[in-house]
């Protein structure tokens, strides 16, 4: 379409900020343009969300007492009130461990620098969802799932006598999976042992029965992005199903703790008459079109055989009440173009009962020459605007945005914030 005719429909040609060319579609993969609406279309309903990572401390610092803790995460949610954000992903169990009370899990290492010791005579979680629901935004349980560390010089061994007795994995070295990590080590929990699953499924099921959370979120840390070579091995001999490869039946475990958390949360919620949501943000490739027929326009990491996160049947099965995939690339990323990617989650949707909002990178502006388009994340914001299917934007992370690294990073976001998000919105 010429360029007079796209400005009178409301849309443009999506160019290189610096040279002045034509971005590319699919990069390599298809030539044709991208079009974007030439503004941005704010909604009155939307999920504007941002995580808050506590593992490693990225984003909320540990904490000995109730009074410090209380400040900083007050301080936390009226900045996200202040900049119209409506939901807030909190990670409450960073490593095989808690930021709640808990009978099966630990005291995060990352709460008050030790694992296994809380803040006297406080409980965080439900101080930090009655703090967060009065502001009239939603708080989300973010849980990772199987991780018990993703990096240490330590053997398994060593790295065990460091977690309290209270630990799944202390007291179940033997349900430990090992992978390297370039030089240094992770340890996860074997997705592919039952009694894995059944506390997987059980640590979701204590936040139902005793915290008013909003929804339970997990991240996409599945089976890790390192090969793990035959790491599961005599797992998979010892419970393979018939003739299923090792790569099917590894999806298949995956596939057992979504479900399980599924019917988790819909029994809570027929039991309790509640609402709660199951929510989960995946890398944002599922598989790449070469290597499967209903795959999209990328070349790059594929989520279904690297991690076995077949994301694509969670929504056809309709266990997710909202899927977040983390598109944290532009438009000009050949492996993984933006557009591309968010066109392929739409129609993936379309149709189910999953609700689709992308998951945007505010970390990255500023740090790469890919990434020194100020307007980048505006961009994107625009295009999602396309896509009656995406009902709103989360974004990686809390400090990108409210401490932001450089100039450009907090260009970024003030774009968004001061234009955008100029008006509040409810949540879906």
């Amino acid at each position: 379409m010429p360029f007079t005719a796209l400005a009178q429909v409301g849309y443009e040609y999506l160019k290189n900020h610096q040279t002045g060319r034509h971005i590319p579609y699919a990069g390599s993969l298809s030539p044709r343009k991208v079009v974007v609406p030439t503004h941005y279309r704010p909604s009155t309903r939307e999920m504007r969300g941002v995580w808050v990572a506590t593992v490693r401390n990225i984003d909320f610092a540990a904490h000995t007492g109730a009074i410090e803790f209380k400040r900083d995460f007050i301080r936390l949610v009226n900045n996200l009130k202040a900049a119209n954000f409506n939901t807030l992903i909190f990670q409450v169990r960073p490593c095989n461990d808690a930021f709640y009370y808990s009978k099966i899990n630990p005291w995060s290492r990352f709460l008050t620098g030790k694992e296994g010791q809380g803040i006297a005579n406080f409980d965080p979680l439900s101080f930090m969802i009655a703090e967060t629901q009065k502001r009239g935004l939603e708080f989300h349980a973010w849980l990772n799932p199987y991780r018990v560390t993703g990096d240490t010089n330590l053997s398994k061994a060593a790295y065990l006598k460091t977690l309290s007795w209270k630990n799944f994995a202390r007291r179940h070295p033997e349900l430990l999976l090992s992978a390297a990590n370039g030089k240094r080590n992770m340890f996860l929990l074997n997705p592919g042992e039952p009694a894995v699953i059944k506390f997987i499924t059980a640590t979701v099921t204590e936040i139902l029965d005793n915290y008013n959370v909003d929804a339970i979120h997990l991240d996409d840390y599945f089976y890790p992005y390192q090969d793990i070579g035959n790491a599961d091995a005599a797992t998979f001999k010892r419970y393979r199903y018939r003739n299923d490869s090792i790569y099917s039946w590894r999806r298949n475990n995956v596939n057992q703790v979504i479900r399980n958390i599924h019917l988790a949360v819909q029994s809570h919620n027929r039991q309790k008459n509640r609402k709660v949501k199951f929510g989960i943000s995946p890398f944002g490739i599922w598989a790449n079109k070469k290597d499967h027929p209903q795959g999209s326009l990328t070349k790059g990491l594929q989520s279904y055989s690297v991690q076995y996160a077949d994301t694509r049947k969670w929504i056809q099965q309709n266990w997710l009440d909202y899927i977040v995939p983390q598109i944290y690339w532009t438009f000009e990323t050949d492996a993984a173009p933006y557009a591309a990617l968010v066109d392929w989650w739409a129609s993936t949707v379309r149709g189910s009962k999953t609700q689709l909002y992308i998951g945007h990178a505010a970390y990255q502006p500023g740090k790469s020459e890919r990434w020194n388009n100020p307007h980048e994340l505006a961009n994107q914001l625009r295009y999602n605007t396309r896509h009656p299917e995406i009902r709103g934007t989360c974004f990686f992370s809390y400090r990108s945005i409210f401490a932001p690294d450089n100039k450009i990073q907090r260009q970024a976001m003030e774009k968004i914030i001061l234009e955008y998000w100029k008006y509040p919105a409810k949540p879906p």
